[in-house]
C-alpha cells in the first residue's frame, strides 16, 4: 500500500515545521486508486473518481444533475451516474475500509471522533426523513439524522464512516452501530473513541461500548446521574447525583489546562478541569470505575462540558483529547458545503451510503491536499463511459 509522498515544509499553528500537502489532483489521483479497488468493473472505478472529483469542483449543491452539468455530460451521462449511485450492486463497506487502511498507512491516527450530522429534508419520501428534536440544534429538526465516525490524526481530520437513524432504532444503538462497522477491533493499539453527541444515555453507551475493548470518553449531560466512587469525595455515600452537582462540590480541585484549538497561531487556550471517580449504577464499585471530567469557561459558574470516560488518564491529557471534537466540528461544516456531505437527493438507503462513501473520499483529499482557493480546483474531464 502506498503512502501519500509530501512535497515540502510549513510552519503549524504550534510554530512546528511540518510536511506541506501536495496538489489535490495528486492526492485525488492515488487516493482513488488505493480506495476503489474492491469495485469489481473497470467502468465502475472510473466512475467514482468521477463522482469524487465533481464533488470537489462542482460549485454549489453537489447533485447528481449539478455534478453532470459541470462535467460536461449529457442526459445520458447523467442516468449512467444516477444508476451508479442508487441502484448499483457495487458494496460500498470495502471501499470505506480501504479508506481507512490507506489513512492509518500514511498518519497516525490520535483518536475516532463520533458526531452526529443532520441532513435538513423538506419531504418526507427519503429513508430516515421525519421531525425530531434536535439537542445539538435545540430546536426540531425535519430531516435525516446521520452520525459520522472521524479519523483524527495531527495532521488530517475526515470521515470515514456513516450510520442513518432509522424508524427503528434509538440514538444509541445508531451511534453504536456506527462505531462498530467503522472502528471494530481494526486498530492495533485500540485507539480512544470520543462520542460528541448529545441526548444519548451515556451511561447505557459506556456499559456497552466496553465489550468491544474501547477507550471512551462520551460527552455526558448536566444532568446525568452518577454515584461518587470516592469515599474521601463530597457527596460518597448520598446516592445518585447530577454530574452538575458532583462536580460543582470538588471545584477546589480545578487546576488549568492548556490546549490548542487550531485556530489561533501559537498560543494556547487555558480552561479549569477537574474528574471525579463515579459509577453510573448502584452497587458494588468496579475496579476501574470512570471519571467525570468537568471543565469550566468561567470560574464562577458551573461546568460548561462533561464528559464521562473509562480510560483512567489525568485530568490534562483527557481534556486535550474531548478537544478534538472541536476540530471535527469547524471540519464538518466546512466539508459539509465543500464535498456535498448533506447533498444526496435519492430516496434509497444504499443510495444514501454510497454518495457518503464518495463524499468521505473528497473530505480525505481536500484535508490531505493543498487547495488555494475555489477557483484553483481544476475541472475534471467531461464524463465517459
Amino acid at each position: 500500500m502506498s503512502t501519500m509522498p509530501f512535497m515540502d515544509t510549513a510552519v503549524d499553528g504550534r510554530g512546528r515545521r511540518q510536511p506541506s500537502a501536495p496538489p489535490q489532483d495528486e492526492v485525488a489521483r492515488e487516493l482513488c486508486a488505493a480506495v476503489f479497488g474492491s469495485l469489481p468493473r473497470r467502468d465502475q472505478r472510473h466512475r467514482a473518481e468521477q463522482y469524487v472529483r465533481g464533488l470537489l469542483c462542482t460549485p454549489g449543491r453537489k447533485s447528481i444533475r449539478n455534478i453532470t452539468a459541470h462535467l460536461g455530460g449529457d442526459a445520458a451521462a447523467e442516468q449512467r451516474l444516477q444508476h451508479f449511485i442508487t441502484s448499483s450492486t457495487w458494496d460500498w463497506r470495502p471501499v470505506r475500509a480501504a479508506l481507512v487502511a490507506w489513512l492509518q498507512a500514511a498518519h497516525t491516527l490520535s483518536t475516532w471522533v463520533v458526531q452526529p450530522l443532520p441532513i435538513p429534508k423538506t419531504g418526507e419520501r427519503s429513508v430516515g426523513v421525519g421531525r425530531r428534536f434536535d439537542p445539538h440544534l435545540g430546536q426540531i429538526l425535519c430531516g435525516q439524522q446521520s452520525f459520522g465516525v472521524w479519523f483524527v490524526s495531527p495532521e488530517v481530520v475526515t470521515p470515514v464512516g456513516w450510520r442513518l437513524l432509522l424508524p427503528e432504532e434509538t440514538h444509541e444503538d445508531s451511534v453504536l452501530a456506527a462505531v462498530r462497522e467503522t472502528v471494530g477491533t481494526r486498530t492495533a493499539p485500540t485507539r480512544p473513541v470520543v462520542l460528541d453527541v448529545r441526548g444519548i444515555d451515556v451511561r447505557t453507551t459506556l456499559s456497552r461500548l466496553p465489550l468491544a475493548g474501547l477507550p471512551v470518553a462520551a460527552r455526558a449531560e448536566p444532568g446525568t446521574r452518577l454515584w461518587v466512587a470516592d469515599p474521601a469525595m463530597p457527596g460518597y455515600g448520598a446516592g445518585p447525583q447530577p454530574a452538575r452537582d458532583i462536580l460543582t462540590a470538588v471545584k477546589a480541585l480545578r487546576r488549568p489546562v492548556e490546549w490548542y484549538d487550531g485556530t489561533l497561531p501559537t498560543d494556547p487556550r487555558v480552561s479549569l478541569a477537574a474528574a471525579m471517580p463515579v459509577t453510573t449504577a448502584a452497587g458494588p464499585l468496579s475496579r476501574t470505575p470512570p471519571l467525570l471530567l468537568g471543565e469550566w469557561a468561567d470560574p464562577r459558574r458551573a461546568p460548561a462540558q462533561f464528559w464521562l470516560s473509562n480510560m483512567r488518564l489525568p485530568v490534562p491529557p483527557l481534556l486535550r483529547l474531548t478537544k478534538e471534537a472541536g476540530r471535527v466540528s469547524r471540519a464538518a461544516a466546512h466539508y459539509a458545503r465543500q464535498t456535498g456531505l448533506r447533498d444526496f437527493a435519492g430516496r434509497s438507503l444504499p443510495g444514501w451510503h454510497r454518495h457518503l462513501t464518495l463524499a468521505s473520499v473528497a473530505c480525505a483529499v481536500r484535508a490531505l491536499s493543498a487547495v488555494p482557493d475555489e477557483g484553483a480546483v481544476a475541472r475534471p474531464a467531461a464524463l465517459t463511459g
